[in-house]
């Protein structure tokens, strides 16, 4: 089998048993880049040597020796390219490492390339970035999904063995539940944020992306720790999520939210997830019907609090320090202008907009305020929940992939997509999402994604169940058409 397409821990007892080593690696995977990416625009940099050079390095003793993680090109990664998907960052390149990259290379990883993503995150399909959109690798005509969609075309193509994303409303999920792999989303505080380049830093959470739930909990193992450079990482400790992952999910107790199964859903979503649901009680779960009544105003919440902390963060580029700068402005106010109206695209500038309308005076307390009131409202929604269930199943995503362009003149359509992700992060928990079946008729077949949601740091419970769904149904072993 290409060593591409295999999972973590089968390259790691090869890697042991000096089957094979690091280099073999890494030379399946750009081979497979060089024959795919031009297709599908998953990879925006690559330094075959240093990460060569690296593999010859490699411990092959640590949890990760010798094996590559491909990086979303939001984290700073020293001396190769971060520009976050923009013309505003184009030429800049990161000066340290950001906390995620040192674990990783402390538990004997090798960070590798940069993947395509929305314009500093802040998108649903991947089509809002500089260098183009990336194509979903189930049907090169749709979205991957995003903002995370290079990370997760490359994992499901096999152009990675594993990747790094960030999600901010569903950024890792839902374009995991679109490319047919593994995405999981931590509890805040869980991961190191320290080079993460900030969009809305009361939501943003690193987390991987893989082709099996083993995978993503070997990888969010080595990721996760307290960390002093991030105010908000929390000093908890750090299971091991891998030995937690055969315990079953009989005599556990699983809630379905009444409010996620909604109106205009696919219908080839709702029998998958239904399906999937009716799969864990035959397997010994108890299933109960649950409420998150303030899952309505989700969508609403997220984008006044998002684009006020995008406002804030994003003034930083300014052409002053680096990245982009307007040549032909006439003194330091212009260049801020022109710089900013040059750099940032279209949804950039959109929500800049409404994040300085909200935070303005005289609106503040009627759109900032009562949105982190109700923000709290739907955190206690799910504390309410957590009393009698051990986790929430509810569908990743209210379609499959949709076809590139679909959505790109309609922002509201597009925000909607992410109606059942966004809670989760605005709550501060943890969820992931893993392939539960796939569309049928005519056309492309496409994946559909589960997604399980956690209590607070119980990303132990979630791998658990996931990993049980996986390993009893056949749908992580398919693989797209390439």
């Amino acid at each position: 089998m290409n060593l591409a397409l295999e999972p973590i821990s089968t390259l790691r007892a090869r890697l042991r048993g000096r089957e094979i080593c690091p280099r073999d690696i890494l030379a399946a995977i750009r081979e497979r880049v060089e024959e795919l990416n031009l297709a599908l625009n998953a990879y925006v940099h690559h330094d075959w040597d240093a990460a060569m050079a690296e593999a010859d390095r490699a411990d092959l003793s640590l949890p990760l020796g010798g094996i590559p993680v491909a990086i979303k090109d939001v984290i700073s990664v020293r001396g190769q390219p971060c520009t976050c998907g923009s013309r505003i960052l184009q030429g800049h390149v990161a000066l340290y490492d950001a906390t995620v990259i040192g674990n990783l290379r402390r538990s004997g990883a090798i960070p590798v390339g940069r993947l395509n993503m929305d314009e500093f995150a802040m998108g649903s399909s991947n089509e809002n970035s500089f260098y183009g959109p990336c194509r979903n690798p189930w049907d090169t005509s749709r979205a991957p999904g995003g903002s995370s969609g290079g990370s997760a075309a490359a994992v499901a193509a096999g152009l990675a063995v594993a990747a790094l994303g960030s999600d901010t409303g569903g950024s890792i999920r839902q374009p995991a539940a679109f490319c047919g792999c593994v995405g999981l989303k931590p509890t805040y505080g869980r991961v190191s944020r320290y080079g993460l380049v900030a969009f809305a830093s009361s939501l943003d959470q690193i987390g991987p992306l893989t082709r099996t739930v083993e995978d993503a909990a070997i990888v969010l193992g080595a990721i996760s720790g307290h960390d002093p450079a991030d105010c908000t990482s929390v000093d908890t400790g750090v299971p091991d999520f891998a030995a937690s992952l055969g315990g079953g999910v009989r005599g556990l107790r699983f809630g379905v939210p009444k409010e996620y199964f909604i109106p205009g859903m696919d219908p080839a979503v709702e029998r998958a997830v239904r399906a999937a649901i009716d799969h864990l009680a035959h397997e010994g779960a108890e299933i109960v019907e649950i409420s998150l009544p303030h899952t309505e105003h989700a969508i609403a919440s997220y984008y006044i609090i998002a684009p006020a902390e995008a406002s804030s963060n994003l003034a930083r580029f300014d052409g002053v320090r680096y990245g982009h700068r307007a040549k032909d402005a006439t003194d330091v106010i212009d260049c801020y202008a022109k710089t900013r109206q040059q750099g940032f695209g279209k949804e950039v500038k959109r929500r800049i907009l409404l994040g300085t309308y909200v935070l303005s005076s005289g609106y503040y307390d009627a759109y900032y305020l009562r949105a982190q009131k109700v923000r709290t409202l739907m955190r206690r929604d799910f504390e309410r929940a957590f009393e009698t269930c051990d986790a929430i199943l509810t569908p990743t995503a209210p379609s499959p992939a949709f076809k590139l362009g679909e959505k790109l003149d309609d922002p509201i359509s597009m925000y909607l997509g992410d109606v059942f992700t966004i809670a989760v992060n605005m709550a501060g928990i943890c969820g992931i999402s893993l392939p539960c079946g796939f569309t049928g008729g005519a056309g492309a077949r496409l994946p559909i994604g589960l997604q399980i949601i956690g209590k607070p740091f119980d990303e132990a419970t979630i791998l658990r169940v996931a990993h049980h769904y996986e390993q009893t149904t056949p749908w992580h072993r398919e693989r797209p058409p390439l």
